[in-house]
Order: C-alpha cells, then structure tokens, then sequence
C-alpha cells in the first residue's frame, strides 16, 4: 500500500478544504450579486438564466463526487483510529470493525449496550446511595 496519496484525493482534500472556508461563500455569494445585477444588462433573456442554471448544477454535480470522496477518506481514518483505541485499552475487541456490520446486527449491539449501560448506571446509584447512607 502506497503512502503518496492519489491525485483525485489530493484534489478532493484542496477542494473541499477550499469549499469551507468563508471567502468562498463571498465569492460566491458574489458572483450571484453580479449575475443577478447583471439581468437588466441581457434583459433577463434565457441565456442569461441559463448560465447561472448550467454553472450552479455543473459545480453541484461535481463537488458531490469531491466532498464525498474526503468524507470517505475522513471516516475511514476516523475508523482507524477508533480501532486503534478499542485494541489499546480494556474495551472489548469486538468492537473492531463492527462499522462493516449490517444495519440489524449494529442495532442489536447498540441495544445491548444500552442496556449494559443501563445496569451500570443503576449500580453506581445504588453504590451512591449506600455511601450517601453510610456517612
């Protein structure tokens, strides 16, 4: 496995990265002041809706495969480290991968350890209750 990342995630990262940051809602924000100012220049003709209908969904279409792309990039590290975690510490290692699990079987898991949780809370009630007694 290559450590160089690929191109498409290099640019994905710049894109996204880019997208997020405040001066590109101004920019954008913007541009959209110039075109609507713009309308009685070209008459609000159809060519002059269109372009801002083509360049709005072109950038659309496109920055859906870019954000998800770095989305998947950031949840599979998030993942990673996560594991990394559960195997250092006394948690149970089942939990490894349990992301690759069906939607019923993580359901199920979450419900056991909500109960689990559950049980742990009501013996560290009773726990506060017995010292809270005691004193």
């Amino acid at each position: 496995m290559s450590n160089k990342p690929n191109f498409f995630s290099s640019f994905a990262t710049a894109v996204a990265d880019l997208s997020g940051k405040p001066f590109t809602f101004v920019a954008a924000l913007a541009l959209v002041f110039v075109w609507a100012v713009s309308g009685p220049f070209f008459g609000y003709s159809e060519t002059w809706q269109l372009v801002i209908n083509t360049t709005t969904t072109i950038i659309t279409f496109l920055m859906v495969f870019v954000l998800q792309n770095s989305q998947n990039r950031d949840g599979k590290a998030l993942q990673a480290k996560l594991d990394e975690l559960i195997l250092t510490s006394q948690a149970a290692n089942k939990f490894v991968g349990i992301e690759k699990l069906e939607e019923g079987e993580l359901r199920e898991m979450s419900k056991t350890l909500a109960e689990k949780a559950e049980c742990v809370e009501e013996k560290a009630d009773e726990k506060s209750a017995a010292e809270a007694a005691s004193a």
